[in-house]
């Protein structure tokens, strides 16, 4: 068996992919659809023989004999390719039918000397014995039908994505038109103003439900891109699921990248001990969100994770090389969403600022918006809040500190004053005490207010011994 039977020479390069696409709401093709119908034979899968071939040879010597039924549960493959298949394993002399019985399922077939030799060859080049893949080819065509850029959100649309979540309309409108333009969004502000809460949102603006297949075949190579941390099932209203079960039925990911991210971590990762590919998370977030949070804090330059995005921005593909040196192109049909605490004329050059269609910063909260928040926080916790405490809150905290309001603060402060009504088991009501313990607590030496926390023993005894437990050792010691 050689593989030059199967793949020509020069039928591994990959060229350039097609620029086209479906319009904006525009069905997809009869051609596409035919895609993800069952396989009849081993051709219609647009895999060589010999690679299916090898697939099944290595899963049935790590099982031991095999049925249909297995294989079909292995491999995703259908009936009709399983026999296609079999037929020519035993027209090879790679195996032989243990059993027949009287349904085409119920198939039993081991392998031959000559295909134990060649499971054991394959197993130590390529230990891959998941669902077969698909063929990259097929794989480029779906992801040009579901592309992102194809779909579009109306005010309506947005508003109710974001119904509960207290944020400035006019950030959502400016998001919308970003969303609607297919080109990228870079959120920038303040730590804490709730940047990477509605970059993650933004996956509910994503519609309809996309095929992702477990792997692709690229050039003899598997490259590993379903990630059942990452693609959620589509649910079972969403409509049929792809006759071709290699394909999964997926909601429309969306992948975040944070400060982990290297420039290494957007190419492909080869497991030499495995033999096979995975695929880098933008690869994965394909026909969905891409999000990349805390740009500038990752262990490489922001300059040079950003020029890294130049091409993908530009021409919606990107270049991958594998370890034989073959080098293909890949579709970049994301959402690009980053996230960052910079200001962006700091982090990229003009080459880079100019390919983002939308700069959107985001900032401290109105007070009204900051005391919505700090109040479903509250009902949250189950803690009473009274307007004194409130004011106390924005008079003497955050205005004697100069601390914005910013999102974050009324989950962090109310968790700990939360926390502290537990432990002390008093009634569950934030109080003007409880606030400075938490303020003090979670800012620390940053509190940025004059007087210190806890009071002095000597102010204490002038307050006619009324005392404010703080659960600090000092005040316990002093306690006994």
């Amino acid at each position: 068996m050689s593989e030059c039977n199967i793949e020509q020479p020069g039928a591994a390069n990959i060229g350039e992919l097609s620029a086209g696409a479906p319009a904006a709401g525009e069905a997809p093709s009869n051609a596409v659809r035919a895609l993800l119908r069952a396989p009849r034979s081993i051709a219609d899968t647009g895999l060589p023989p010999i690679f299916v071939g090898r697939l099944v040879l290595k899963s049935t010597m790590l099982n031991g004999s095999s049925s249909f039924a297995d294989l079909c549960q292995r491999h995703r493959l259908p009936i009709a390719v399983l026999e296609d298949l079999l037929a020519f394993l035993v027209r090879e002399h790679l195996a032989e039918i243990t059993h027949r019985g009287a349904t085409d399922i119920d198939v039993h077939f081991r392998l031959t000397e000559a295909g134990r030799s060649v499971a054991t060859e394959e197993l130590a080049r390529c230990s891959y014995c998941g669902p077969a893949p698909v063929s990259y080819e097929h794989y480029v065509e779906i992801v040009h039908a579901h592309a992102i850029r194809n779909q579009r959100v109306s005010r309506d649309q947005v508003r109710a994505a974001f119904a509960h979540v207290r944020v400035e309309p006019t950030l959502l409108d400016a998001a919308g038109a970003s969303f609607n333009a297919g080109r990228p969004l870079m959120l920038y502000g303040p730590a804490g103003s709730g940047k990477t809460y509605i970059a993650e949102r933004l996956g509910q603006l994503l519609q309809g439900d996309v095929p992702i297949p477990y792997a692709i075949y690229v050039s003899g190579e598997i490259v590993q891109l379903y990630d059942p941390l990452l693609h959620h099932d589509a649910s079972s209203q969403s409509g049929a699921a792809p006759g071709d079960k290699r394909w999964r039925m997926c909601q429309r990911p969306v992948v975040i990248s944070g400060g982990e991210l290297t420039l290494d971590g957007l190419d492909l990762r080869y497991d030499a001990s495995a033999g096979f590919y995975q695929a880098p998370p933008h690869m994965k977030a394909n026909m969905g969100l891409y999000v990349v949070d805390d740009l500038g804090r990752q262990r490489v330059a922001a300059q040079d994770l950003l020029n890294r995005w130049i091409m993908p921005l530009d021409r919606r593909v990107d270049l991958f090389t594998l370890h034989s040196g073959m080098r293909f192109s890949a579709p970049f049909e994301v959402w690009p969403v980053f996230s960052t605490n910079l200001d962006p004329a700091d982090i990229g050059d003009e080459a880079f600022l100019r390919r983002l269609g939308s700069k959107l910063h985001m900032g401290p909260m109105s007070p009204d918006n900051y005391r919505a928040i700090f109040e479903d926080y509250c009902a949250l916790h189950g803690l009473a809040l009274s307007q004194a405490a409130f004011d106390y809150l924005l008079r003497e905290l955050h205005g004697g500190s100069g601390k914005p309001l910013l999102a974050c603060y009324p989950r962090d402060l109310l968790s700990l004053v939360s926390a502290s009504a537990d432990y002390r088991g008093v009634p569950r009501e934030v109080t003007t005490e409880g606030l400075d313990e938490a303020w003090h607590s979670y800012f620390g030496s940053n509190a940025g207010i004059e007087r210190s926390f806890p009071p002095s023993p000597a102010n204490t005894s002038a307050c006619q011994g009324k005392r404010h437990a703080t659960g600090l050792a000092a005040d316990i010691l002093t306690n006994r």
